[in-house]
């Protein structure tokens, strides 16, 4: 005899964070793109703001910056919300393990938000968090999900997801030049804009599958 189990409700609602925190993200950076009359950092004047060649980060100066900011904080506990609810509804293997892993993301997104470009040090941390983290996170989840005939397709994807999450990662740092002439010529931003939709999209879809409670026999 077998029974049809729904996740805890609670867990599912959660989960949508996965969803919520990545589309809260990226509607803000196409606005306030369109919105940031430039910005000032280290001296240097940015008369304007190109997403094609400056970074999303570059939206946390200047007049949008409580707004950008403020977007990758919510975001950030949004997604730290979201993956806890999503591995709380299937409880894989390793289910610990993943949760932390990919929950350093949206850390990495709040210590973004709380430190802005002209604080180097950290701010870099939390980008190679939000992006880098992922690298892995993706692999293992895909590791530990895939082993679950309903998620083994999503399995499988996670499990691409990480190296192409690798390879947009360096894409970015090799087009990124360090200088203020250089942050206003290039395609660094589209780079980096597609790294961080292609890690948001999979958050998205973890969490709208785990909220979609699959029943499990």
């Amino acid at each position: 005899m077998f029974l049809a189990v729904r996740p805890p409700l609670a867990a599912r609602w959660a989960a949508l964070g996965a969803v919520a925190g990545p589309a809260l993200f990226e509607l803000s950076w196409l606005v306030l793109g369109f919105l940031s009359p430039g910005y000032t950092l280290f001296g240097h004047r940015f008369a304007g703001y190109s997403p094609l060649s400056q970074p999303v980060s570059g939206l946390g100066m200047g007049a949008t910056g409580p707004y950008m900011n403020a977007a990758f904080v919510v975001t950030g506990v949004m997604l730290i919300v979201g993956v806890a609810g999503v591995f709380r509804t299937i409880q894989p293997p390793a289910r610990t393990t993943v949760t932390v892993l990919l929950a350093l993301s949206g850390a990495g997104h709040i210590i973004c938000g709380l430190f802005d470009l002209e604080h180097v040090l950290p701010h870099s941390l939390g980008y190679l968090l939000a992006i880098g983290a992922p690298v892995i996170g993706f692999a293992a989840a895909g590791a530990s999900l895939h082993r679950l005939p309903e998620w083994r397709r999503p399995g499988i994807w996670l499990l691409a997801a990480g190296p192409l999450t690798l390879v947009l990662l360096v894409a970015f740092f090799l087009t990124f030049r360090q200088t203020p002439d250089g942050a206003e010529h290039g395609f660094a931003g589209l780079v980096q804009r597609l790294g961080i939709v292609e890690v948001h999209a999979c958050f998205a879809a973890m969490g709208w599958l785990a909220f979609r409670g699959r029943r499990r026999s």
